[in-house]
């Protein structure tokens, strides 16, 4: 198989369809805009549209899919959501039943699906700024921690934000801050810098999703929103049925990550 990381979104797209890459995304297909994913019944769409709109930080809203349709028509052209992400998780009343490598022997006519943009598409501009980006430069996945900050209900929908963590060394913060608040369609601005016991995070070597990261001497912990809220949100909520990507394997667009990005 070529190097993934050289192939354009399509070709990853179909490895990821025909089973041949299930681990995360982080560092594939540099320039494009890659997704949160989250499918519920229709009866609770509005419901976590609404979430959505309130909580725009962790969880802004690229494109909305009406019900039963699985093609995206905004991110992508050609693209499968049922078996076009690594992996996904099946929660069911707020636990998680399963992770599969595909969503099409389940899926219903009532699925209402939400894509969510997602900080891996503002982390090319961070190492074109060479910001370092440890969980890359460490072939991990990012490091996500559930938060003690909570998000504004809507409906059904409510529980604490989830945030990702990324080293920074001192003089390259201000940088990071920059860079990343022109991405707002991608979580935007940090929301957190520095001790990680104000937002309830007690270890940083024990994230609640990802792997850990080592920090270097001196370096601050920063921390920006994360598309994963929704799956601590459903945990409290305890919808039916949830359908969501698991952390850190994304929906690769066809869209670029400047298409996102403020002028």
């Amino acid at each position: 198989m070529r190097d993934i990381t050289q192939l354009r979104p399509k070709e990853i797209r179909t490895l990821i369809r025909q089973g041949k890459w299930d681990r995360p995304t982080a560092g594939l297909a540099m320039g494009y805009a890659q997704a949160n994913l989250v499918i519920l019944p229709e009866k609770y769409g509005f419901d976590f549209l609404l979430f959505c709109q309130r909580n725009p930080k962790p969880c802004p809203l690229l494109e909305v899919l009406e019900p039963g349709k699985f093609r995206t028509e905004f991110l992508s052209r050609d693209a499968d959501i049922r078996a076009d992400i690594p992996r996904y998780n099946i929660y069911r009343r707020g636990r998680l039943e399963a992770t599969v490598k595909e969503v099409r022997d389940i899926w219903r006519s009532d699925f209402v699906t939400f894509l969510l943009g997602c900080s891996f598409s503002f982390e090319e501009a961070l190492i074109r700024a060479k910001v370092p980006v440890r969980h890359i430069e460490e072939n991990k996945n990012v490091p996500m921690f559930i938060t003690n900050i909570p998000c504004k209900p809507a409906g059904l929908f409510h529980g604490p934000m989830v945030v990702t963590m990324r080293p920074i060394p001192p003089d390259k913060v201000s940088r990071a801050v920059q860079i990343t608040s022109r991405y707002t369609s991608v979580h935007g601005a940090p929301v957190h810098i520095g001790d990680p016991s104000k937002i309830g995070i007690k270890s940083l070597k024990k994230p609640d999703f990802g792997d850990p990261v080592t920090p270097k001497k001196d370096e601050i912990p920063v921390f920006w929103a994360c598309g994963v809220t929704p799956q601590a949100v459903v945990m409290k909520a305890k919808p039916d049925l949830c359908i969501t990507h698991t952390p850190g394997h994304m929906f690769i667009s066809d869209l670029l990550n400047e298409e996102l990005a403020a002028l």
